[in-house]
């Protein structure tokens, strides 16, 4: 036993509370330093509008205008493909487009149509390696697909050929995936599906040449098929277009045994939108 003092307590009990009090002491030192340095870096590079770097208060925000600006897709919306509707008809609607010509997808949904500053945020994380974009597209994202993330057992990225995944050195939609299953908790395949075939870029592609450029570009890996097996998995990509590439992976994932197949995006083109 530790040996009494005119306080009452042991030796041990006083050194203990000395601890803990000298613990706390430096874990409150440390805050003050982070958020002072936090401060001083605001000083130095001030918080900057994620669309068009206008002064913003909060960092990793869109200012007063993009924010406005920002083409967002709420419902009512097609309920396959997520297109808006301009008018409600009503739950469950489908539209023209969805009926004429069915995806091989069960759900699509996007933050935004590819137009305004939904546009220039996606080009800036795709080619201009602003991966610090990410954190704010994939809460967008989160919020927009939540019927379908409810649901979601698995979530795989669009895959990139390792030539270009070489030249550019990051897969956004591997970054975007990450993210999702990290603000989710979705278990994330980020190699459950694999480009086997280079292909051309799908840049200035009409709709059959996609379909043509893709046919044999996707597969899964033999380690991974059993994985997906009565599964429902949800693919992320930044932008939908034709919606070729997804019609593609979803093909190969339904092929490997996947219950229901979803795709979440951050943008979206809509008809006689202009494609990227």
């Amino acid at each position: 036993m530790g040996r009494p003092n005119p306080g009452g307590g042991s030796a041990h009990s006083i050194a203990g509370a000395e601890t803990e009090a000298a613990s706390g002491d430096v874990s409150r030192w440390r805050q003050l330093f982070a958020r002072v340095g936090r401060e001083a870096l605001a000083l130095v590079y001030p918080p900057q509008c994620m669309a068009c770097e206008a002064a913003t208060a909060e960092p990793h925000a869109l200012c007063a205008q993009c924010w406005t600006a920002l083409p967002l897709i709420s419902a009512p919306f097609c309920a396959r493909l997520g297109t808006p509707f301009a008018v409600d008809f009503g739950p469950g609607m489908l539209s023209p487009a969805a009926i004429a010509d069915p995806p091989r997808f069960d759900r699509g949904r996007a933050v935004a149509r590819h137009l305004g500053p939904a546009r220039d945020l996606v080009s800036r994380f795709k080619y201009g390696e602003r991966l610090d974009l990410a954190r704010l597209m994939v809460r967008m994202m989160v919020q927009a697909g939540q019927d379908i993330l409810a649901e979601a057992d698995l979530i795989v990225p669009v895959p990139m050929h390792r030539l270009r995944l070489w030249r550019r050195r990051y897969n956004q939609a591997a970054l975007l995936a990450q993210l999702v299953g990290r603000e989710t908790g979705i278990e994330v395949v980020i190699d459950g599906l694999e480009r086997v075939k280079r292909t051309r870029a799908q840049v200035g592609l009409r709709r059959n040449e996609r379909q043509q450029n893709l046919a044999g570009a996707f597969g899964v890996p033999a380690r991974h098929v059993h994985l997906f097996a009565g599964r429902r998995v949800v693919v992320i990509d930044d932008v939908r277009t034709t919606g070729s590439t997804l019609n593609a992976c979803a093909h190969i994932l339904r092929k490997a045994g996947a219950a229901r197949i979803d795709v979440l995006t951050f943008t979206l083109v809509c008809g006689g939108e202009e494609q990227p």
